[in-house]
C-alpha cells in the first residue's frame, strides 16, 4: 500500500490473525504467502477507507466520536449496502457480550451487602492472616 506518511507501514492487521482467518474460512486451501500479504494489505486498506468516510460523516453531523451509524453510512455511501444487514448482526452481537460483562462486573452491587460491610468483612480477613 503505497502511502505519503511513513506511519501507515505500523497500521496493518497482524498477519497471524489473517492467517488464523484464512485457516478458519478455507481450512483445506493452501495459500501462497504473497496473496496473505495481499489479503493483509486489502483489509487495511479497506478499514483506512470505512473509517476515513466514517469520520467524514461523523465531523459533518458535529459529533466528536465515531458511531456505529457513522460506519453503517460509510459502508452505503462506498457501495458496500451489500454488508450491512451482516454488519448489523455483528454489532447486535458486540452489544450482548458487553452487557453480559457489565452485569458480571456488577455481581458485587448485586451481593445486597453494602460497601461498607464488606470493606469490615476484608478487614477482618486480613487482620486474621496477619495473626
Amino acid at each position: 500500500m503505497a502511502s505519503s506518511s511513513g506511519n501507515d507501514d505500523d497500521l496493518t492487521i497482524p498477519r497471524a490473525a489473517i492467517n488464523k482467518m484464512i485457516k478458519e474460512t478455507l481450512p483445506s486451501v493452501r495459500v501462497a504467502n504473497d496473496a496473505r500479504e495481499l489479503v493483509v494489505n486489502c483489509c487495511t486498506e479497506f478499514i483506512h477507507l470505512i473509517s476515513s468516510e466514517a469520520n467524514e460523516i461523523c465531523n459533518k453531523s458535529e459529533k466528536k466520536t465515531i458511531s456505529p451509524e457513522h460506519v453503517i453510512q460509510a459502508l452505503e455511501s462506498l457501495g458496500f449496502g451489500s454488508y450491512i444487514s451482516e454488519v448489523k448482526e455483528v454489532l447486535q452481537e458486540c452489544k450482548t457480550v458487553a452487557l453480559k460483562r457489565r452485569k458480571a462486573s456488577s455481581r458485587l452491587e448485586n451481593l445486597g451487602i453494602p460497601e461498607e460491610e464488606l470493606l469490615r468483612q476484608q478487614q477482618e480477613l486480613f487482620a486474621q492472616v496477619s495473626e
